[in-house]
């Protein structure tokens, strides 16, 4: 295992081992909401302050972006990009639908990735050039060949009222042809599931990187295919992704097409007012 990927691994089972331990009165814990439908409970900054304080004592000189604490850090080549609790809605109900995702972005690109879901136990790691593996297993994205008959994930877009529209009518197409669509809560864990097969393919609006990272190079390195939903590589800055194996991915994006107008106009109205701020 590289030794970047094991201090990650560490980092994710202390916040994971955290996280079980207040599952049982998970419904007794303080929640703030950061948004619409959008909540913090202090386990996510308990388990987030575990994450940083192992990554920070293994390696001082890399940055920090995590969902609650934001960027931190020195500036550099070397980016933690973390989500101590992705589900934290599910987590509240007692929903055992949630996990620790953690990935090490290297230069812009993603290099290490690690998705934990300590109810169950099972630890998905990827290292760029090396593979997937699920508790040391290697795994692999679905061998479904078509749309008609496959299983997909999905997210509903609730930071970001303004898709709905376009959405739904993303969703009623892929439910007239798939076998089935499932909306469990934690993206990070469905795009796992697409890495490791149990999924056939997922698409969602509006994620944050902290979402998308360690997900996105396990399906890679599981054989799979990643981009936005305007099938573009910026999909950790749009937020917007699409993945699955490379003919479900294919299709996906045919039948995607012509729904993505409002999604895409909203996209590029935000690009040009980022370059205007940052100008």
């Amino acid at each position: 295992m590289h030794p970047m990927l094991n201090i990650a691994v560490r980092a994710a089972r202390r916040g994971g081992d955290l996280i079980v331990r207040h599952a049982a009165r998970a419904s007794d814990l303080r929640a703030d909401a950061k948004g619409m439908n959008d909540y913090v409970t202090e386990v996510d900054r308990m388990a987030e302050e575990a994450i940083i304080d192992t990554l920070q004592t293994a390696y001082p000189t890399h940055g920090i972006l995590a969902e609650e604490s934001g960027r931190s850090g020195p500036e550099g080549d070397f980016l933690w990009i973390i989500d101590p609790l992705d589900g934290t809605t599910n987590f509240m109900h007692g929903f055992p639908q949630f996990a620790v995702s953690v990935a090490l972005q290297v230069k812009g690109r993603i290099e290490q990735g690690v998705i934990y879901d300590p109810m169950r136990q099972e630890l998905f790691t990827a290292s760029r050039g090396a593979g997937a593996r699920l508790n040391d297993r290697r795994i692999r994205v679905s061998k479904q060949r078509t749309l008609q008959g496959a299983l997909l994930g999905t997210g509903f877009p609730f930071r970001e009222q303004e898709h709905i529209d376009a959405y739904l009518q993303t969703l009623r197409a892929f439910m007239e042809v798939t076998a089935g669509i499932r909306r469990a809560g934690a993206a990070a864990l469905d795009l796992a599931y697409v890495a490791c097969g149990r999924l056939d393919g997922f698409w969602e609006f509006g994620l944050k990187p902290w979402d998308i990272a360690a997900g996105a190079l396990l399906i890679e390195e599981a054989g799979g295919m990643v981009s936005s939903l305007l099938g573009e590589d910026d999909y950790l800055h749009q937020g917007h992704i699409m993945t699955g194996n490379t003919r479900i991915f294919r299709e996906m994006q045919e039948m995607l097409k012509p729904y993505l107008q409002t999604v895409i106009s909203s996209t590029r109205q935000e690009d040009i007012k980022t370059r205007k701020n940052s100008s």
